[in-house]
């Protein structure tokens, strides 16, 4: 008898020797990326009240429903850089595998996204540029091209000379200061003396602000030649407060965007003579997270192209800018 019960236990030891170690278990069930356990992406928005952003998260989301082993967490930083950067920061806490964010400004979501990315978090910096290189990719399109494409245009159907009232984009966001500059760099501002930007503000990409702006710059200036909106809200918002002026038809009106419901639908109606496409970047972001995620190699930089929708091409889908 005490042969056997040696042997008995002898065999349970073995037995148990060969079960997995509960540590081993633990990290097999929590292993993400399936269909039971899908790997978390944080998407932190700077706001949701851009329609150009909402198209941002609608891209993303509907490209990560085709990939179950994928869940994405959207946060909406309502215009406010400290509250981004809170949510970064709970992203982080809630365990999260990959970060996108497209920042409101450069200078205060330049730190969290650079802690994120050195606690090992990939991160995918979306539109808004954030300083340094703590940040695995970026993805957008080249808004200083963009806005020296606008400038030309410009240039072209004014010629030498011409008012011109600027409305920009929010001026802390790279963007913003890239279709700004890109515009004058484009026009040739400082070769044309008679052509001159008579008025121009911060709208902060929103069309109620734009609408304002332009109201003070119809009220400061007897005549303007051309309105240069670094987005399409901002545009449509100009074109408003000249038409409730009477004056919407001494100007013309360019904006950036070309989203099919608003910038497309815009020029086709005659509200505005031209928009540039900007392309969100969510499907690709969505994309390039997967390869992360699957330990594959991405670039540094992923720059998108863009069209020029006018009148005269926008039933043909627009014009590719090379």
């Amino acid at each position: 008898m005490r042969r056997a019960f040696t042997a008995i236990l002898v065999l349970g030891l073995a037995a148990g020797c060969q079960k997995k170690d509960p540590a081993e278990a633990g990290a097999a069930a929590e292993k993400r990326g399936t269909s039971e356990n899908p790997w978390l992406i944080g998407m932190s928005q700077s706001n949701l009240g851009e329609p150009w952003r909402v198209q941002m998260n609608a891209d993303i989301e509907r490209s990560a429903k085709q990939h179950p082993n994928v869940r994405v967490i959207f946060k909406d930083a309502q215009n406010d850089s400290l509250t981004q950067r809170a949510q970064v920061e709970e992203l982080i806490a809630q365990k999260i595998d990959l970060l996108i964010i497209s920042p409101k400004e450069t200078a205060p979501l330049t730190p969290p996204v650079a802690e994120a990315y050195q606690k090992k978090i990939p991160v995918i910096v979306l539109d808004r540029e954030v300083g340094g290189d703590q940040y695995t990719a970026f993805i957008g399109a080249d808004n200083h091209k963009i806005g020296r494409e606008a400038g030309k245009l410009a240039r072209e159907w004014l010629g030498p000379k011409g008012a011109i009232v600027e409305l920009k984009g929010l001026m802390t966001s790279s963007p913003g200061q890239d279709r700004h500059a890109g515009f004058r760099e484009g026009f040739a501002l400082g070769r044309h003396p008679e052509s001159k930007v008579v008025f121009e503000a911060d709208m902060q990409w929103l069309e109620p602000n734009a609408r304002k702006e332009m109201e003070s710059a119809l009220a400061a200036n007897k005549h303007i030649d051309l309105v240069y909106a670094h987005n399409d809200p901002g545009a449509h918002g100009a074109y408003l407060a000249a038409k409730q002026a009477g004056r919407e038809k001494e100007m013309k009106f360019i904006g950036i965007d070309a989203l099919p419901h608003e910038g497309v639908a815009y020029v086709k109606q005659g509200i505005l003579d031209a928009t540039f496409a900007y392309p969100t970047g969510g499907e690709q972001a969505v994309t390039m997270a997967l390869s992360i995620l699957k330990g594959e190699k991405v670039p540094k930089r992923v720059t998108l192209g863009t069209r020029l929708y006018t009148k005269e091409n926008v039933d043909q889908g627009g014009v590719e800018i090379p």
